[in-house]
């Protein structure tokens, strides 16, 4: 089994697809100025993915991410 999350209309979706579209957001994010956790929490919530900031730390830790100070690039 995976794990699974619950939106606000009850609809459950897979943690597989948060994490593809965490992925998916930091492939496409500025490396100059890389997301926080928290910013990238906010961004989830926008797509109706109601995940804390500590999820999305820990989703990120999952997939070998590394934090917005590491992932910058000057």
């Amino acid at each position: 089994f995976s794990e699974a999350y619950k939106k606000e209309n009850g609809e459950l979706i897979s943690t597989k697809e948060i994490k593809n579209r965490l992925l998916e957001i930091i492939n496409l994010e500025n490396k100059n100025s890389p997301f926080s956790d928290e910013q990238l929490s906010e961004l989830l919530e926008k797509e109706n993915y109601h995940v804390a900031r500590r999820t999305v730390s820990k989703y990120r830790e999952q997939l070998n991410i590394p934090t917005a100070k590491q992932r910058r690039s000057l």
